[in-house]
């Protein structure tokens, strides 16, 4: 686009914004564009975040139930972006406070922040221990394994 006049690089700017809101805060599919393969890039990008909140805020999905957790996601971030700091941990927050909304009543309530909180933390207690005790193994603190500071 060297040749490329302002007004050109302004109106791409533009469809590239368009483009960009259609795939990450449910804004319409603009013009020109296939909406059966912006939907398919929609759900991806929602799989690629539901995956971080998974790791970083298991008991997110445990609260949740295998059945609901893919759907109530998907479904909530379709319209609400990642937030811009604080990446998957920051994401997880943001949906466990609307899902600590929908708490407030009703069939279909879920418990979420002492539990969510609680597995959270026990689960990243628990992969602290796994890799310390890998480290130890590829180390030589077990009395075998790989140690990277050896001579060999």
């Amino acid at each position: 686009m060297s040749g490329a006049s302002e007004s050109d690089r302004e109106e791409l700017a533009r469809r590239q914004s368009e483009l960009l809101g259609a795939l990450i805060a449910g804004d319409p599919v603009p013009a020109g564009f296939d909406p059966g393969r912006v939907e398919v890039q929609v759900l991806s990008l929602a799989a690629k975040r539901r995956d971080g909140v998974e790791r970083a805020m298991p008991g997110l999905v445990a609260a949740l139930g295998p059945q609901r957790w893919p759907s109530e996601f998907t479904a909530w971030a379709r319209s609400h972006p990642k937030p811009a700091e604080g990446g998957s941990r920051a994401d997880a927050e943001a949906f466990a406070t609307y899902v600590e909304g929908m708490r407030v009543g009703g069939e279909g309530a879920v418990q979420t922040e002492g539990a969510v909180q609680t597995e959270g933390a026990v689960q990243t207690e628990r992969r602290r221990t796994w890799w310390e005790r890998r480290r130890a193994r590829r180390r030589g603190g077990d009395g075998g394994g790989w140690n990277p500071d050896a001579h060999y």
